[in-house]
């Protein structure tokens, strides 16, 4: 393949975003798609601007490849094993991992998050089947009436739990190993009548129609085990990360490394479809006001 406008590295919503407007733009773009997003779990989405009856992750990946490939985005599957940055010019050199490389002026990283190590079996099932769930902001609302299971450790476990108490009347905090919970946690939690209690992994199991965890059944538990970065092309190019290990970026999505831009869970912020979209939008925008215009 000759050398490309830009790689998307990624293909949920940011990356099939990224792509789409690119194609539009007439650039030479291409999508590695190691077919991980997360996306692919959700059973159905109601918080996306024009879904009023929601849409499953599935659905929408596959509507979004489909009209950015209809406008000329190329797609490869698999994963980047190495990045770096072409000596004496501009641009990037990408190792795949088939041992194919492609070269490309720019490159979006839309990798993304993944969750820490699964905390049960059955962790992805679950998901699939809305039985588990990992985003109270996604999908908090429909929370109402049921009774809702958190499990996680730390700020962050009870920051959820305390969120998803302004919408589920009976929500229960699990601590499972990591941080314990400082006493200005419990004493939120107790104000907000979530009881925290301490329960080993091993008691957790996802049945037909509820969670049961510590011999208790509940509608739906939300993990808040946290979520791992993938940083690793942005840190063999040393751009800026958080303490978290999300790339920093401009206004534009532009990372420390010239030419390197980033959308998406990947990139400080919420983890959210219509967010990841946006920046997505305005990292491809960015690209092609960046590169040389070629006219009509």
């Amino acid at each position: 393949m000759s050398r490309l406008d830009c790689l998307v590295v990624g293909a949920g919503p940011a990356g099939l975003t990224a792509a789409l407007y690119l194609a539009r733009y007439r650039r030479k773009v291409l999508v590695l798609d190691a077919g991980g997003s997360r996306a692919r779990w959700i059973p159905i989405a109601r918080n996306l601007t024009g879904w009023p009856d929601g849409v499953s992750g599935a659905d929408l990946l596959t509507r979004a490849r489909g009209q950015a490939t209809r406008y000329g985005a190329r797609f490869q599957a698999g994963e980047a094993r190495d990045i770096q940055r072409i000596e004496g010019g501009s641009g990037f050199r990408i190792l795949l991992d088939d041992a194919g490389v492609v070269e490309a002026e720019t490159v979006i990283l839309a990798t993304g998050v993944k969750e820490s190590p699964p905390p049960f079996p059955g962790f992805e099932e679950g998901l699939k089947r809305g039985l588990v769930r990992a985003c109270p902001i996604c999908d908090g609302f429909e929370a109402d009436g049921r009774r809702i299971a958190v499990l996680g450790s730390g700020d962050h476990a009870a920051a959820e739990a305390l969120f998803l108490r302004s919408f589920a009347r009976s929500v229960t905090l699990f601590t499972g190993e990591g941080p314990s919970l400082s006493d200005t946690d419990r004493r939120a939690l107790a104000e907000a009548d979530v009881a925290a209690l301490p329960v080993p992994l091993g008691e957790v199991e996802v049945e037909a129609d509820a969670v049961r965890v510590g011999g208790e059944r509940f509608d739906h538990l939300y993990s808040a085990m946290g979520i791992i970065p993938r940083n690793a092309l942005a840190e063999q190019l040393g751009a800026s990360l958080d303490g978290e290990g999300r790339l920093l970026v401009d206004p534009h999505m532009k990372t420390s490394v010239p030419g390197l831009y980033a959308a998406g869970d990947l990139v400080r912020g919420l983890n959210q479809i219509n967010v990841a979209m946006g920046e997505a939008a305005l990292a491809a925008t960015a690209v092609h006001n960046g590169l040389p215009q070629r006219y009509a």
